[in-house]
């Protein structure tokens, strides 16, 4: 199951859909009802861009991540999901190697990524995220309220929220 980069845009619905089936459950209780993580627009936007890879199991699309470069050259991934009756079975660890190594190829000396978790309480799917991603390198770097990063999506929130982000280092001298 080696995840790649994609180009058709076609597939654009059955990502986004993905995605959103996942975040619905791993984000409940932090967004008011009905706010879906994505659109099969943005999500388009993202494959032209070359930016969204996918894990198969045969012709099944059972994970997604997307892969970008940060202004100051640090490689980021986000959106990462597995399908729900695929856990467990190293589709995320899959994805994260995979994005990873994107980084490297690309002169990458670090690669992030960000979390939001609520404030008030502690959520069982953000509590196991942060503690995966600590496991496996990444140090947490900075804690900002949403509002700093996307004050667009403040309104949405059902709770206040803390915005974590992650970095690991790729270059293993450093």
């Amino acid at each position: 199951m080696t995840p790649v980069l994609i180009s058709d845009t076609g597939l654009a619905g059955e990502i986004a859909a993905l995605i959103n089936r996942v975040y619905a459950a791993a984000e409940e209780g932090i967004w008011l009802d009905g706010k879906g993580r994505t659109t099969e627009g943005e999500v388009a936007g993202l494959i032209a861009a070359g930016q969204i890879a996918v894990a198969r199991s045969g012709e099944r699309i059972v994970g997604s991540v997307r892969v970008h470069q940060l202004d100051d050259g640090a490689g980021e991934f986000g959106m990462l999901v597995a399908a729900p009756e695929e856990r467990g079975t190293g589709i995320g660890t899959d994805l994260v190697a995979f994005a990873e190594a994107w980084g490297r190829e690309r002169g990458a000396a670090e690669m992030q990524l960000e979390l939001l978790v609520p404030q008030g309480w502690a959520h069982p799917v953000k509590e196991f995220l942060r503690g995966w991603y600590t496991r496996i390198g990444y140090r947490l770097v900075r804690k900002d309220s949403l509002e700093s990063a996307y004050p667009f999506l403040v309104p949405h929130l059902a709770c206040p929220c803390d915005f974590l982000v992650f970095r690991k280092d790729l270059v293993p001298s450093r």
